[in-house]
Parts: C-alpha cells; sequence; structure tokens
C-alpha cells in the first residue's frame, strides 16, 4: 500500500486580501490547486478579506488574525517573529512591497529555523513609487529578495526592473502573464447583473474596473469622461479608500447622474455590460483588467502604462496614449465613443487576442509547475 502524504499547507502573506488583481489571481489558482492544499491567508489590514468570496467553500482556508504584523521598523526582533510563524508550512508566498518584511525574515532565518521555501510576487508599484522607484526600497528589495527561493513577475517591465534594479539572477524571475478563464466573459450579461444599477435603453457605458486607490486616480477618468455625449455613463467598479474623493470630482465636473459606484462585481457577468474598458492609473504593469475588458469584446483607453500597449491588438494602439496625459485619455474616449463600427471591430480583435494568448489556463499550469518545483513534487494537486 503506497504511503497517504498529508495535505500541504500553504502561507500567503498579503498586505491586503480585497479584491483586487492580484488577490483575484490568488483566489484563482487556490481554487484551481483543489482541497488537497490547506491554506493560510494573511492581510496586514485584518478586515480587507473581501477576495475571499471568490474562493469555493470545498477548500480548507484559514484567515489567520494572530499572525505577526506585517508593518513596522524591520527590527531583528520582529523580523524572527514572523520567521518563527512561517515554521510548519509547505511553502510560503509573499505579495507586493507590504510583505517584503517577510521576505527578509525568511532570508535572514530560513537556514537556522529550517523554514519552506518562498516564492515571492511583484505585481507593481503604488502611488508612493509611481513616479519612480524609491532608492531605499530598492536596496531593501536587494537584501530581502537575496535567499527568496524565486520572483514571479507578470510584466517585462518588472522582468527588466528584478534584474536590472535588484540584481536577481535570471534563474530566479519567472515571468508569468496574467490570465483569466476568457471563455466566461463570452457569455451575454444580464441588463441586472450589477448591484442597484441596470442598463437603460438608449445607454452606452465606459466602464473600469479598478481598487479605488490613489495609484488608479479615477478621479482623472472623471475628467476625462465628463465631456462624453449625455446619453454617456461611467461606471466604477471596485472598492477602496477613494470612494468620496472620486465622488468629490463627479460634484464638481456637474455629471452624478451619469456616474455609478455599485461596488464590487464579479467582471466575467459585468465587463459586458461596458462599450468601452477605460484606465486611468499612474503605475501598473500587467493590469487584469484590461484583459478581462478584452475578453468581454471592449476596445480599451488607457495609459500606456507597464505592458498595456502590448497587451491590447495593434488596432487598439492608437487608444493607448502617453501616461498623465489627460486630455489625450478624453480624446481617445471621444473617438471610440463617436463611432460604434471602430468599437466592434477593436473589441473583436481584443476578445480573439484575449483567448489566444491570455487564458487562465497556461497561467495556472506555468504556477503549478513551479510551486510543485519549489517543494521537490512532480506536480501539486
Amino acid at each position: 500500500m503506497s504511503e497517504r502524504r498529508a495535505p500541504l499547507r500553504f502561507l500567503h502573506l498579503h498586505s491586503t486580501f480585497n479584491a483586487g488583481g492580484k488577490e483575484l489571481r490568488c483566489a484563482r489558482l487556490i481554487n484551481a490547486f483543489g482541497p488537497g492544499i490547506a491554506h493560510t491567508i494573511v492581510s496586514a489590514e485584518p478586515r480587507a478579506l473581501a477576495a475571499g468570496g471568490r474562493i469555493s467553500p470545498s477548500i480548507p482556508v484559514r484567515y489567520s488574525s494572530n499572525f505577526p504584523s506585517l508593518t513596522g521598523f524591520p527590527f531583528p526582533w520582529r523580523l524572527q517573529r514572523i520567521a518563527d510563524a512561517m515554521r510548519g508550512f509547505d511553502l510560503v508566498l509573499t505579495y507586493n512591497w507590504g510583505a517584503m518584511d517577510a521576505v527578509m525574515a525568511h532570508t535572514l532565518f530560513a537556514a537556522p529555523f529550517g523554514l519552506p521555501p518562498l516564492v515571492h510576487h511583484e505585481d507593481g508599484f503604488n502611488a508612493d513609487e509611481a513616479g519612480g522607484l524609491k532608492r531605499s526600497r530598492n536596496w531593501y528589495r536587494r537584501l530581502a529578495l537575496g535567499r527568496a527561493d524565486a520572483l514571479v513577475v507578470p510584466s517585462q517591465g518588472l522582468e527588466r526592473i528584478a534584474r536590472e534594479v535588484w540584481f536577481q539572477p535570471r534563474e530566479k524571475v519567472h515571468r508569468i502573464a496574467n490570465g483569466i478563464a476568457t471563455a466566461a466573459f463570452a457569455k451575454r450579461p444580464r441588463k441586472d447583473a450589477l448591484p442597484r444599477l441596470i442598463k437603460r435603453e438608449g445607454e452606452s457605458w465606459v466602464g473600469t474596473l479598478a481598487g479605488l486607490r490613489p495609484v488608479k486616480n479615477l478621479p482623472r477618468l472623471v475628467r476625462a469622461f465628463s465631456s462624453l455625449p449625455d446619453h454617456w455613463h461611467l461606471v466604477i467598479l471596485g472598492e477602496g479608500p477613494e470612494r468620496e474623493a472620486i465622488r468629490e470630482e463627479v460634484m464638481r465636473c456637474g455629471i452624478v447622474h451619469r456616474v455609478h459606484m455599485p461596488g464590487f462585481a464579479d467582471p466575467a457577468q459585468a465587463a459586458g455590460l461596458f462599450d468601452i474598458f477605460a484606465l486611468s492609473s499612474d503605475s501598473e504593469q500587467f493590469p487584469l483588467s484590461v484583459v478581462e475588458g478584452m475578453a468581454a469584446g471592449l476596445p480599451v483607453a488607457a495609459p500606456a502604462v507597464g505592458d498595456v500597449a502590448q497587451i491590447v491588438v495593434e488596432e487598439n494602439r492608437p487608444f493607448i496614449v502617453p501616461p498623465g496625459d489627460e486630455a489625450a485619455l478624453a480624446g481617445a474616449l471621444q473617438r471610440l465613443a463617436s463611432d460604434e463600427t471602430l468599437r466592434r471591430a477593436v473589441g473583436a480583435a481584443n476578445r480573439e487576442r484575449a483567448r489566444r494568448h491570455f487564458d487562465e489556463a497556461g497561467m495556472i499550469a506555468a504556477y503549478r509547475a513551479l510551486y510543485a518545483g519549489l517543494i521537490g513534487r512532480e506536480t501539486i494537486p
């Protein structure tokens, strides 16, 4: 009789587990790996756990409330406590700058504590680094990542930064493009798919999917949208601390009746209601929301941040504008809003590109192979 292995235990360390791009990708991977892995999820913001609603009830998941804080000055005693809490897991998964102290703790104490392998995932930067990376953080990242077993990035830009700025060796850096279940976005959406909002006859929608955070610069999108004709509405799907700042800009522009923020909704059920997908971020790397808009058959108006210009089809690139150029973003929206035939043609080409290049099957297979290799297995459930 073959020996039965105990379930694997993965530890996920996030600055927040609200429903943003990296968090939803994490939830999709957890679902894909199935109930054979038990997951412990830590959010530095204890109440920011909205992405957990996307994890299947069949998956064993625990949300740790007593894990040592991921924030604070990196005193050795504090890092030692974090490292001690990593014992007993098979794999540690950390995400973005908010978990970098945990990466440092692992580098310092992995050998004496016998800690499991660690994979760090870097998806982009917050508003405080949107205009340029901070030298002190680059120094800290170089040291912290010194003994990480792998660094995963989704974009060409982050891959370059990892190797040329953080000095990570080629074999440690893995570029895995974000993927989605593209077939789910091909379904015809219900007009009442959004909470407290129904698309009415004669309306056209510019839509975005974003955490309401400063780096997304959604007040800029409000201003860029404001000059579109009255039958156009702006729908912002997401939650976050910038809700009131966005509302204030909406009121200042005098378009309260045409801007809607119904909260978070399933992108696969909602994106098909849009006529144009828009992005206004100061910083992105590989925004999953752009791929979701493409999979729903939409043209994209966005700044050329991260890999956005490479993600969309060539026909869409005239509507990818210089970063920070609000007038250019407004112009891209106006051109798309005025030509339904153009919107349909660009959207159809985007949908086909998303289906061919950004389906989640390839992403899941790449993560499965990476994680399995690090824990010495041929595959994971």
